[in-house]
């Protein structure tokens, strides 16, 4: 399909061997799901056609994971106390937070947040913003939603980053209820949580915009930006928790990549079978961008993976790298 596109044509040679590299080689990904009725649509990239695909796909997505968080939890709508939404590949003006308390429906004085520019590290803070309104006793129960609509953010030209990530992401969303009291299949609790914001490096993974386009920036040492935070993200929420890494027994983390996950595994001393979540989740997949972590963390529950402490960690736009300690019944 790329191959039969105006875009091929329009790149260098480098450049098409780029795409077919990364296509039809080894890099960790078999499949992605695109929010499109037609592969071609891809392919529609004015604009107007972008947005309207956001328009289209995004709150249908999040609905979608929405209801299967709440089905799990086996919690009504109207139960829900703030909704919290994440995306950084398109923007509504209301947010999300009105598409979707409209689809589910919530209640009419629902807490509405929505959260946007955090890229593939939103889920983090996006639940540590839910946890801080359970700390503060304004919420009981809470519904956290990440939603990307990577193919409403395509773009072609001769950057290697540029073409490298749209090879990569796929669309998605992925949600869960954060409640005082869980009533769900597994109790799983929020012990402690970590973030690392270094703005130095913050063109090394961004958005900009470009005659009406979102463009992806996807630089080279992003590997090695996640590899260099996540171990000091790790070790501060330990040292918060007054926990041993030993006691770790699940590793819940962000798919950016079969690069960036071989740097984490390098970098935290892991073993092959402490990422295969990951990266099956990336192979079944791609990258989701915010959402991934979700599917991860889904993937490892129906795993079989121990029963303990279970280390969640996501990265993103900033450069930023986020973490949390679950306790994982």
């Amino acid at each position: 399909m790329f191959r039969r596109s105006p875009f091929s044509q329009r790149l260098s040679p480098r450049s098409r061997a780029i795409v077919k590299k990364v296509l039809t080689g080894n890099n960790g990904i078999e499949a992605r799901r695109l929010a499109l009725d037609h592969l071609d649509q891809a392919f529609d990239l004015t604009p107007d056609a972008l947005h309207s695909r956001f328009v289209l796909t995004a709150p249908a997505l999040a609905a979608q994971a929405a209801q299967g968080a709440l089905r799990d939890a086996s919690l009504e709508p109207r139960k829900i106390d703030a909704v919290i939404v994440s995306t950084c590949t398109g923007y509504l003006c209301p947010g999300l937070t009105s598409y979707l308390g409209e689809r589910l429906p919530l209640r009419p004085d629902v807490l509405t947040f929505d959260l946007v520019g955090q890229g593939c590290g939103a889920a983090l803070p996006n639940l540590r913003a839910a946890e801080a309104l359970l700390t503060a006793g304004r919420c009981r129960h809470i519904l956290s939603v990440c939603v990307e609509v990577c193919s409403a953010a395509l773009y072609f030209d001769d950057d290697p980053g540029v073409l490298i990530s749209a090879c990569l992401f796929g669309d998605g969303a992925g949600a869960a209820i954060v409640s005082q009291a869980p009533n769900g299949k597994r109790g799983i609790e929020w012990r402690a949580s970590s973030s690392l914001l270094d703005p130095r490096d913050r063109d090394a993974l961004r958005f900009e915009q470009r005659d009406g386009f979102l463009r992806n920036i996807l630089r080279p040492q992003v590997p090695m930006l996640a590899a260099q935070m996540a171990p000091r993200v790790l070790d501060d929420a330990l040292a918060r928790a007054g926990l041993e890494r030993s006691r770790i027994t699940g590793w819940v983390l962000h798919p950016g990549g079969r690069d960036v996950l071989s740097a984490l595994r390098e970098s935290l001393g892991l073993r092959p079978d402490d990422v295969r979540c990951s990266e099956a989740v990336l192979r079944e997949f791609g990258n989701v961008s915010s959402a991934s972590v979700y599917f991860v963390l889904q993937a490892a529950l129906a795993d079989g993976v121990p029963r303990g402490v279970w280390w969640l960690s996501s990265f993103g736009a900033g450069f930023s790298c986020h973490g949390a300690l679950l306790a994982v019944e």
